[in-house]
């Protein structure tokens, strides 16, 4: 059965990463979450004090883009990839709301995308990848074999990143908090100068507002079968 690249693109907390993990692992793909690429970016920033609110010092950053290295791993035990910034884990780290507040800083920034556009096209070079993120299909992978566009409303995606939080331990962000960096980082990504957040033209669109999860799951696992004939 011959292997292909699928990439996943849309708005965030939309689902994707889930979709594109659960597809990853029932057709036995690696899946990679480029979104998380450009939040281990951020957690550096963050980390190396590059931030003077969200003033971004670009030359400092600019300096060091060549020593982030990103890589996946898989956890034994769940069955999923985590994410590791220079060989240390930060999955956890990566989904605080400090990052998601200041990651569409970092992802507009030219030099942080072609360095992380170069890591995820040498991921993909031997086919078999699920990879999910803003510009997936339309710069990284122009020629995967399967493009899907995911989106929901607005309040929907809120909620389900406020569950996801919570979940997390974090009970300190409220609805309308997570609403306004939602439409805060949804106005970066789409306007964004380099990779903006953009539907390919030949995408399926997904709009999982109102559909469950298993039925999100066939819709997913049909378009691959076609995909592969």
């Amino acid at each position: 059965m011959k292997k292909i690249v699928i990439a996943l693109d849309g708005y965030s907390s939309c689902g994707k990463s889930t979709m594109a993990k659960v597809l990853a692992k029932s057709i036995g793909y690696t899946y990679v979450d480029s979104g998380a690429m450009y939040r281990a970016v951020t957690l550096f920033c963050i980390q190396h004090n590059f931030f003077q609110g969200d003033r971004l010092n670009l030359e400092s950053l600019r300096k060091e883009i060549k020593n982030i290295h990103i890589s996946f791993v898989n956890n034994a035990e769940t069955g999923l990839s985590e994410t590791y910034l220079n060989g240390i884990n930060v999955e956890n780290k990566i989904r605080s709301m400090e990052v998601a507040d200041k990651v569409s800083i970092v992802a507009a920034v030219d030099f942080v995308r072609e360095e992380m556009v170069k890591q995820q096209q040498e991921m993909g070079k031997e086919k078999g990848i699920v990879m999910d993120g803003r510009d997936v299909g339309t710069i990284v992978f122009p020629d995967a074999e399967l493009k899907i566009f995911v989106t929901a409303s607005p309040e929907i995606r809120a909620q389900r990143r406020l569950d996801e939080l919570i979940a997390k331990g974090n009970n300190s962000s409220s609805f309308e908090e997570v609403l306004n960096n939602l439409a805060k980082r949804d106005f970066i990504d789409s306007t964004r100068k380099d990779g903006p957040l953009k539907q390919a033209e030949d995408a399926v669109v997904i709009d999982n507002t109102s559909l469950t999860m298993e039925e999100q799951n066939e819709e997913l696992m049909n378009l691959y079968h076609k995909a592969i004939l």
